[in-house]
């Protein structure tokens, strides 16, 4: 069983790096576009959204020693995954930045 579900970890990195690349190629379509660069920024947030809401709560685990293995985990690899949003004042900072001639 253990070969199994290290089969399918595997499966699932391949598919993870699939995505990254395509996400990444994404990114350099959109280059010098600010609108399709948000655009992709909502799907994305969509997306995580989505998995959080409709697939990870459901698969939360039920007994303490599976609630205590996935925090163990979630502490060990890097804590929650979140997708930061930009402040305004980040974002009006990079407007007020003009290069002077």
């Amino acid at each position: 069983m253990d070969q199994d579900k290290n089969q399918e970890l595997l499966m699932l990195g391949s598919k993870l790096d699939e995505i990254s690349s395509l996400v990444h190629d994404a990114v350099t379509f959109c280059q010098g576009e600010p609108i399709a660069i948000l655009t992709l920024l909502r799907q994305l947030e969509s997306l995580h959204r989505e998995i959080r809401e409709e697939v990870f709560q459901k698969n939360l685990p039920d007994t303490r020693h599976g609630l205590y293995a996935l925090l163990r985990d979630i502490e060990a690899k890097g804590g929650w995954p979140y997708i930061e949003r930009m402040r305004i004042q980040g974002f009006l900072g990079n407007m007020i930045q003009e290069p002077e001639e």
